[in-house]
């Protein structure tokens, strides 16, 4: 199964970044039902819906044509990619969408996964019940530690499901990048 995909650039302190496409396309407020909740018709890209499947109703069919749009996307620069770094989940649920990818993109790229290069140190809070960009940042301080003995000197591909406000992927490719690594490239499914 082939999917479209229209990566967009993301602009940051990564040597070079892309989200392989937005994700909500559009949203349509229906009004509240009997218990009051919000509901909407919303629209999503391709690689928006696979993801939503994936993260909210465990769907892991869908990871076979994710990692086939990454593959493709990637081509020959996966070259270029000495490891892949997952970002840590900012909160805990079942079925957390980065690492499955991640480990099934190893696998069929054949570039290993470095589990030793990042690991979160402290819970954070999280960021998008936080509306200020600054203050996102506050939050992230000292939240992650870095393996020097692993990030030195290696081209490191920082892999997330979602693409916000990119205050957790700035924080995390500072550390690499104190930790030595030699570039930090940043692929996201989708962006906001």
């Amino acid at each position: 199964m082939s999917i479209e995909i229209h990566p967009r650039a993301l602009h940051g302190p990564w040597d070079k970044g892309f989200a392989l496409d937005v994700h909500t396309v559009s949203s349509n407020y229906l009004g509240d039902d009997q218990y009051g909740h919000a509901r909407f018709d919303t629209k999503r890209s391709e690689i928006g819906d696979l993801l939503y499947r994936l993260k909210y109703r465990r769907d892991q069919t869908v990871l076979a044509p994710i990692v086939g749009a990454i593959a493709g996307f990637l081509g020959r620069s996966r070259s270029s990619i000495d490891a892949m770094v997952a970002v840590p989940p900012s909160n805990v649920r079942k079925n957390q969408p980065v690492m499955p990818n991640v480990s099934a993109l190893s696998e069929r790229l054949k570039i290993p996964v470095c589990t030793e290069c990042l690991s979160k140190i402290r819970k954070t809070p999280q960021l998008k019940d936080i509306t200020e960009y600054h203050e996102r940042v506050e939050a992230l301080e000292g939240a992650f530690s870095v393996s020097a003995d692993h990030t030195r000197g290696r081209r490191l591909l920082l892999f997330d499901d979602l693409y916000g406000s990119g205050a957790t992927v700035s924080a995390i490719t500072g550390a690499l990048k104190e930790g030595g690594a030699k570039a930090v490239f940043l692929l996201t499914l989708t962006t906001k």
